[in-house]
């Protein structure tokens, strides 16, 4: 009756291989993980700046924006840059990886953008007409004064989101990127269940490690206690 908790699950294959296969599933998350967050910052700054425009179009379009991407599903989204080009405009889609980064940094530029916006909004509007007595231009004020308080402030909900965006990037397996779940699964189809469980050793140790990252941030900004 001596039989290991890994032979129960039905892995027969050695651990150091199951390991290199998940770390080239994971390498796909991390990929797209990075160059979503490289596209969907800027992105999202600039929707923003559109959101908080005083030209009543710009701002309605950004804000239009903002309810249709947050109010639909990401994996409609996914399946929605996948499809819709080639169906509509004749277009298709040449990489379904490029379909995953723009469905991505379009997702999670909206959800920036609402925080960026909260953050600049929570800045006491006192502290702009006191850096324009003292004579700063509006620009000046922003980078000098105010723009370390947002960060300080939008660092725990940014974190929250970029954490989220690691697990996300999972959805990508919907539209038949290799990823790691994806991976984990193709053996779970030859009946070799515990590589699933040990997907979750990834994004643990992943998502630890951005915590560290995030709490360091938040202490090297102490200082902004307004």
């Amino acid at each position: 009756m001596g039989v290991s908790l890994f032979a129960v699950w039905g892995a027969k294959m050695t651990f150091s291989q199951v390991t290199i296969d998940l770390f080239n599933g994971f390498y796909e998350n991390l990929f797209l993980f990075f160059v979503t967050l490289l596209g969907a910052i800027p992105l999202g700054l600039m929707i923003t700046f559109g959101s908080m425009s005083r030209f009543k179009p710009v701002k309605w379009l950004a804000k239009t924006f903002i309810w249709v991407i947050r109010g639909t599903p990401l994996m409609l989204q996914l399946f929605v840059v996948l499809y819709v080009p080639g169906l509509v405009f004749g277009v298709p889609m040449q990489s379904r990886m490029t379909a995953a980064i723009v469905a991505f940094i379009i997702n999670y530029a909206a959800y920036f953008s609402e925080i960026f916006r909260g953050g600049i909004e929570s800045i006491p509007r006192g502290q702009y007409e006191a850096g324009q007595v003292l004579g700063m231009t509006k620009t000046q004020v922003f980078f000098k004064v105010v723009l370390l308080q947002v960060i300080k402030r939008i660092v725990p909900p940014m974190s929250n989101e970029i954490i989220t965006l690691v697990k996300d990037t999972s959805l990508a397996r919907v539209i038949a990127i290799a990823e790691l779940i994806m991976a984990a699964e193709r053996y779970a189809g030859k009946g070799y269940i515990w590589p699933l469980f040990y997907t979750g050793v990834f994004f643990l140790v992943f998502n630890g490690l951005l915590s560290l990252l995030f709490n360091f941030i938040e202490k090297k900004l102490d200082y902004y206690k307004g």
